[in-house]
């Protein structure tokens, strides 16, 4: 795994793909105005043995925002569903190469699962590697697997609002810069532009280099702390739903920085409650 539990690469899988203990998840999910049909894709073509995770129909369906993280039990359900078990090393990818496959990395971690991996390059990587692809449904067998949340990789409007007031926490947005300054509209109606009071820039594009693969040691810790963050500090990641913050996340957890959480909720949440509309730059 190239010396990294988070990530693995196109040729790594491809020599590892039918050990016993590996399950692929296609976790692609799209915008809107992306124009893409995540699921219409995964039939017409993924990773042989691939099962599709639905990051939407997986949500906490209580809640009013965009696929929240669900609870232990419907989590758990669900991934029993898809055929596996705690004991498996889950390897994720989407078909963009990092859009959504780092929240499904993130959901298994918040949920108990520390053997779980992130497809280097996604899709487009293991296109660029000659992977097979297979068009057949993938059957599964039906598992009974065990979730717990462990609350250190999950931050609350709440806690993010103690954050803000008093500096416990740094916290970095992975929205655009033009959508953080609040030069650019936000893509969900209904939301006030600008970011938190006290949040730094970092959008998730920069942790992204060249061929589309993650950038690693001197590379990403100079995007983080070029985006003025001290690495020896807490930090709480964001962006405008929840999903790619988890990028974020995954470089934080490849720099060896285990003290962070992902707000959930995000600018969906933030930027249109009463609550925060004081707390709001832009």
């Amino acid at each position: 795994m190239s010396g990294s539990k988070n990530l693995v690469s196109a040729q790594w899988l491809l020599q590892h793909h039918d050990d016993s203990d590996v399950r692929v998840i296609d976790g692609s999910w799209y915008l809107p105005q992306q124009g893409r049909d995540a699921i219409a894709e995964y039939t017409a073509g993924h990773i042989p043995g691939a099962v599709y995770f639905d990051l939407d129909g997986h949500s906490d369906k209580r809640s009013d925002l965009p696929h929240m993280i669900p609870s232990a039990e419907v989590f758990a359900a669900a991934v029993s569903g898809l055929g596996i078990s705690n004991s498996d090393h889950i390897i994720v990818y989407d078909g963009l190469g990092f859009m959504s496959a780092p929240r499904i990395w993130w959901m298994f971690k918040a949920f108990g699962h520390e053997n779980v991996s992130v497809l280097n390059g996604g899709m487009p990587a293991w296109n660029r590697a000659n992977g097979p692809i297979e068009d057949q449904q993938t059957e599964v067998t039906t598992t009974s697997y065990q979730a717990r949340l462990n609350e250190k990789y999950v931050a609350s409007r709440d806690a993010i609002l103690t954050f803000v007031e008093n500096g416990d926490r740094q916290i970095v947005d992975a929205r655009g810069a033009e959508r953080f300054s609040g030069r650019a509209p936000e893509p969900r109606e209904g939301l006030k532009g600008g970011h938190m009071t006290g949040a730094k820039s970092l959008p998730f594009q920069k942790l992204v280099g060249e061929g589309g693969l993650f950038r690693s040691g001197i590379e990403l810790q100079q995007a983080f702390e070029g985006a003025g963050l001290d690495l020896s500090r807490p930090i709480v990641t964001t962006c405008g739903s929840g999903v790619t913050a988890a990028i974020l996340s995954l470089g934080l957890e490849e720099l060896g920085h285990d003290d962070n959480k992902l707000y959930d909720g995000s600018w969906a949440e933030w930027g249109s409650h009463p609550d925060t509309s004081d707390k709001i730059i832009g």
